[in-house]
């Protein structure tokens, strides 16, 4: 039986053309080569299998190749590219530093470094995931990395560039690789399929490269588990049941429940999903993605922002016009604010089936709801005609001039003549202010004014509470409301309600939709209580959309608070606290028969 090798060794790319994906690196170590410009270090780092090694021993074969190309490609066929090719080359060193991390293992890489090459111009000395080394031997490294042999050339390569020192990256060259994309993954597959009399769908391979998240190596390896379980005929259905991938399908009929308001045929379509043994938390992932593919397929020119098969964007551009964009802009907010909340809920898949309740109601059409009335006495049209009749049949006040009217260029005359005209046109159903003469208003209250802000104070705290619907509270909606909340009185310029919001946790019971707010002492609850409760409550109600939620103001208790309770607040309690203090002062205060406020 012939030996197997896996597509990552045996199409691993042996040649600059060859490198998929990272056409800038490779341009610039071919100019480098023809040029004569060689650096002493290198530094590859990027993510896992998108070519740093590969890349470093294609440039090591280039520089020892005794007939190279006019492109500088290596030849294949010299002493140099043989003993490479069959594993016995002394010009070219691999090192892994995850197992020879250690002081002893530079010091003997310092030694090899003495020794001149046997063919070929270079020692190139490749030392694998080099942030695996110590500090003390990237230390030992160090003067030999700086100031090397004409004949040595280091390459190094990591997956954490973060992880190596700022002395060591100052003395290489560095070259960050790319991830690559999804096409240039998907016809690099549809070749090695080619070439192995493989037939695939570009639905399964394009699965494949997203599975493989911009890895190569990934992908195939990927590629051959899928040809193990499904042999040379590969369909797409046998390769999400073996990777274990949710189908496209299910997102879309998601969706076309949702406008049409089906949320019984999404949660039974959940429930299918579940029972297949998906990831409830993967399932809302690939629903936000789904949902933001279509929000992009609404522009015609975004097919580059797509990582679809071309077989899907005709489907998804047809769903994307059923959607307007506040439902998905809606819907995003939602799967999001699901994905949030995942970890921390108590009942994850009652958190999953209401945002797929709230996404059918969301498409539904909704209804203007239309700005409710202040509302009106009973009794006030009555109030309004009395008044009214009294101030008529009361007889007009004299008018009296207490102060002489400026003079003007028409003389005392026009003056005269402006005053009775425009008391003639008074209406005379119109009541004059108590308190005015002539149209001058003297400081006072106004019944009236009085009335009127009463019902403007009591519309402002009640408005947008009719129309309620008591949605279920949450822990974390009514800390984020009660933030809210605090931020809105620091816009206003109140810091001190911010203060006081700020300074202790409230309390909460879900079970009687009361929030606890603790204050430092009685006499800021007494305050809050009478000038700013009913605001605060109306506030959280509109936020909270739920008409049960109250507020207990209430005095903090801790360790200190005996201490906190003989603190005065007030101009009577500082003044006892002063006689209570000092018992000379209470003397004086008899002796002078004072009143202590």
């Amino acid at each position: 039986m012939e030996q197997f090798i896996v597509s990552a060794r045996k199409y691993r790319p042996d040649t600059f053309e060859s490198l998929i994906g990272q056409e800038n690196i490779a341009r610039t170590l071919k100019n480098s080569i023809l040029r004569g410009q060689l650096a002493h270090a290198y530094l590859f780092c990027g993510p896992r299998g998108v070519g740093k090694t590969t890349t470093a021993r294609i440039f090591a074969k280039s520089i020892n190749c005794l007939n190279p190309g006019p492109d500088m490609e290596p030849c294949g066929k010299c002493e140099s590219c043989l003993s490479f090719s069959e594993g016995r080359s002394y010009c070219i060193h691999e090192l892994d530093a995850a197992s020879n991390n250690s002081v002893d293992d530079i010091r003997n890489l310092t030694e090899m470094v003495r020794i001149p090459p046997q063919i070929g111009k270079y020692s190139v000395y490749i030392i694998d995931e080099v942030h695996m080394l110590s500090s003390a031997a990237f230390n030992a490294f160090l003067k030999t990395l700086e100031e090397p042999p004409a004949h040595a050339i280091f390459i190094l390569a990591t997956t954490e560039k973060h992880k190596i020192l700022p002395t060591i990256l100052s003395r290489c060259q560095t070259f960050d690789f790319n991830r690559i994309s999804v096409p240039d993954i998907v016809r690099n597959l549809e070749d090695i399929a080619s070439k192995e009399c493989i037939a695939i769908d570009s639905a399964s391979l394009h699965v494949i490269a997203v599975k493989a998240d911009g890895a190569m190596r990934d992908a195939l390896t990927i590629f051959d588990q899928i040809v193990a379980f499904c042999g040379k005929d590969v369909k797409y259905d046998d390769v999400i049941r073996d990777l274990n991938v949710l189908d496209y399908e299910y997102y879309f009929k998601i969706i076309d429940n949702s406008l049409a308001g089906d949320y019984i045929s999404s949660l039974l379509l959940f429930d299918e999903i579940l029972s297949k043994g998906f990831n409830a938390l993967y399932f809302v992932s690939g629903l936000s993605s789904h949902l933001r593919d279509l929000l992009v397929c609404r522009s015609s020119g975004s097919s580059a922002l797509l990582s679809l098969p071309p077989t899907l964007i005709d489907r998804y551009r047809e769903q994307a016009s059923r959607c307007s964009v506040p439902f998905i802009f809606s819907s995003l907010n939602i799967t999001m604010g699901c994905e949030a909340a995942y970890r921390q809920s108590g009942n994850q898949r009652l958190l999953i089936e209401f945002a797929l309740m709230r996404l059918a109601e969301k498409a539904l059409p909704q209804q203007p709801d239309a700005a409710p009335a202040p509302p009106v006495s009973a009794h006030s049209a009555a109030e309004k005609a009395t008044l009214a009749q009294t101030v008529s049949q009361a007889p007009a006040p004299a008018v009296t001039q207490t102060e002489p009217a400026p003079s003007s260029p028409a003389g005392p005359s026009v003056t005269a003549r402006t005053t009775v005209e425009d008391s003639a046109q008074t209406p005379p159903q119109q009541p004059r202010a108590a308190g005015t003469a002539s149209g001058i208003k003297v400081p006072g209250l106004s019944l009236k004014d009085m009335m009127s802000r009463a019902r403007e104070n009591e519309y402002s705290e009640k408005s947008g509470t009719e129309n309620l619907t008591d949605e279920p509270l949450t822990f974390e909606g009514i800390m984020n409301a009660w933030q809210s909340l605090a931020e809105s009185w620091k816009a206003a310029g109140k810091a001190s309600m911010y203060t006081a919001m700020m300074l202790y946790s409230p309390g909460i019971d879900l079970d009687s939709a009361t929030l606890t707010f603790y204050v430092s002492n009685d006499a800021q609850r007494d305050f809050i209580r009478e000038r700013n409760l009913p605001k605060m409550e109306a506030s959280l109600r509109r936020t909270l959309n739920n008409r049960t939620i109250k507020i207990d103001v209430r005095t903090h208790e801790s360790e200190d608070s005996d201490k906190k309770k003989a603190i005065p607040y007030t101009s009577t309690g500082k003044a006892q606290f002063l006689v209570n203090k000092k018992p000379e002062l209470g003397e004086l205060v008899k002796d002078l028969d004072l009143d202590v406020k």
